[in-house]
C-alpha cells in the first residue's frame, strides 16, 4: 500500500483528488491539509506527497520544520515548466511534474513510478529545464542525470519500433509507466519524438543496434 497526502488551498481540490486518488486500491489517502506547512506539523510518514501549484510557489517547495521522519517523493500539479529547476535542488526522496487535468489513471501510475524512485513528468513540463541545445546540430547535452537502465531498456525497444504497449508487456510493466519512462528520455536527450531519441541515442552508444 502507498501512503499519500495532498496538499492543496482549495477544500474541492483537496476533496476531488482523494476521490481520483481511492480508485486505486493500491493507494490510500492518509489526509490532506491546506500547506506544506500544515503538512509539517503533522507527525504522519507517507510515500508520496501530492501538491498543487497554488499550494507552492517556485522558492517555497521546502519541506522546513518537518518531524523526523523519512522523506517522502513529491507530486506536483502544475502547468508551469519554472517548478522543475528548483525541484532537481531539493532533497526529495523522487519528484514528478503532471498538468492540473491531470486523469486518475495519470495520477495512478505517476504515484506508483514515484514510489519507485523514478522521475515522472511530461516533456512540457521537464524540458526547458533539463534540456540545453548547444549547437544548431544535433549535439545536445542535459543539465540533468543520465538515462537509468530501465530507459535504457526501454529507449532500446523505441529503437526496435516497438509500441508502448508492447514494450510494457516486454518488461511486465503497466504502459502509463511506459510512457512516463520515455517522456523522462525526452527531457534526458533534449528531444521531442522517438525518431530524435533513438538518433541520440545511437550517438552515445546508448543503443545497440
Amino acid at each position: 500500500m502507498i501512503l499519500i497526502w495532498v496538499v492543496a488551498p482549495s477544500a474541492a481540490m483537496r476533496i476531488g483528488l482523494r476521490s481520483l486518488l481511492q480508485e486505486d486500491e493500491d493507494l490510500e489517502v492518509m489526509g490532506d491539509s491546506a500547506s506544506l506547512a500544515e503538512f509539517a506539523n503533522h507527525s504522519t510518514a507517507v510515500d508520496v506527497l501530492l501538491l498543487t501549484e497554488d499550494g507552492a510557489s517556485p522558492g517555497g517547495l521546502r519541506l522546513e520544520h518537518a518531524p523526523e521522519r523519512s522523506q517522502p517523493a513529491l507530486l506536483l500539479l502544475t502547468d508551469q515548466p519554472g517548478f522543475a529547476r528548483e525541484l532537481i535542488e531539493l532533497p526529495w526522496r523522487a519528484w514528478g511534474l503532471l498538468p492540473l487535468d491531470a486523469s486518475s489513471g495519470e495520477l495512478s501510475a505517476a504515484v506508483h513510478a514515484l514510489d519507485e524512485g523514478l522521475l515522472v513528468g511530461i516533456p512540457a513540463l521537464l524540458k526547458p529545464t533539463f534540456t540545453r541545445v548547444v549547437s544548431a546540430g544535433d549535439e545536445r547535452l542535459t543539465d540533468g542525470e543520465s538515462l537509468t537502465p530501465r530507459e535504457v531498456e526501454v529507449l532500446q525497444y523505441l529503437a526496435q519500433g516497438m509500441a508502448n504497449k508492447q514494450i510494457s508487456l516486454a518488461l511486465r510493466i503497466s504502459e502509463h509507466t511506459v510512457k512516463f519512462h520515455v517522456s523522462s528520455i525526452y527531457a534526458k536527450l533534449g528531444v521531442t519524438n522517438r525518431t530524435e531519441a533513438v538518433r541520440v541515442g545511437i550517438q552515445r552508444g546508448l543503443v545497440v543496434l
